[in-house]
């Protein structure tokens, strides 16, 4: 299946996005850096912090990466990744057009390998970017679908129309997510485990391999997602991020209310929320 695929078939729905973005109560620098583009074979064009746009004749893109390394180098891995985005997706939608046979995992997948390569060459290049890593998750709406894909802590939720619950999407790159999926902690443990945020899988660093978690959902009006820093669901959990998410009035930004709850809850990291709803 190529990624445009189901254009002709699918109703041309409206996406609305909100993002935030808070370096929180103690760090001095914000690692994480977030993203919106607007893209078909032709052009690209980079969205604000919040907006509305069609799927018609355009595919959208969201992401959010959460750097790391000493110095400033996690600021520049997260910034570098979300640039890499920038200029490879749509190239890869220009391959697809063209009539290459490249379904939406296999573009993904050459995605991330990319941005990686990028990091680990520049990390050997320069000693102030020696070591930077990024986590990135990356939602690629087309009419019907989101397709995903996903590296590290940060995640990306599903709220359907009509349910209080949400649907993590993506799973923890870490050992205590693993634990936990596997039913050998609760999930108070793992909110709290004092290993929760070391990651075993990131972009850039001395990783050798890239193995993205890549999916496909369908999705429809009223459907809600959120794509956030680990920074975010350490001072929010479940049902708090679903009173915000559902929360309705003039102005109303839902990415700026998450993170300035969960900085005030909780603060100790770079924070930030991507909100985008089918309207």
């Amino acid at each position: 299946m190529k990624p445009s695929s189901k254009k002709s078939a699918a109703r041309a729905d409206t996406l609305q996005w909100f993002g935030w973005t808070d370096v929180g109560r103690v760090r001095k620098n914000n690692e994480d850096a977030f993203l919106g583009l607007r893209f078909d074979a032709r052009e690209v064009q980079r969205l604000g912090k919040f907006g509305e746009a069609s799927l018609a004749e355009h595919d959208l893109t969201f992401a959010v990466c959460d750097g790391m390394g000493g110095a400033k180098a996690g600021e520049f891995a997260s910034n570098i990744a979300v640039e890499k985005i920038t200029t490879l997706l749509p190239r890869s939608f220009q391959h697809s057009a063209r009539g290459l046979n490249a379904g939406f995992a296999d573009v993904l997948a050459e995605l991330y390998e990319q941005v990686h390569r990028a990091l680990v060459y520049l990390g050997s290049c320069y000693d102030e970017c020696h070591g930077m890593q990024t986590t990135m998750s990356l939602a690629w709406f087309t009419p019907g679908w989101l397709y995903f894909g996903h590296v590290g802590d940060t995640r990306i939720y599903q709220l359907a129309k009509g349910k209080n619950e949400l649907l993590q999407l993506t799973q923890d790159d870490t050992h205590v997510a693993w634990l936990l999926r596997n039913g050998k902690i609760k999930d108070y443990e793992a909110r709290t485990h004092p290993r929760r945020n070391v990651l075993q899988k990131a972009l850039g660093g001395e990783n050798q391999f890239v193995d993205p978690q890549v999916g496909a959902v369908e999705c429809g009006r009223g459907d809600i997602f959120l794509i956030c820093s680990d920074g975010l669901t350490e001072g929010l959990h479940g049902h708090q991020i679903v009173d915000l998410l559902r929360m309705q009035g003039k102005d109303f930004n839902p990415a700026k209310a998450l993170v300035e709850a969960s900085v005030k809850n909780d603060g100790r990291d770079n924070t930030t929320a991507l909100v985008i709803e089918v309207v």
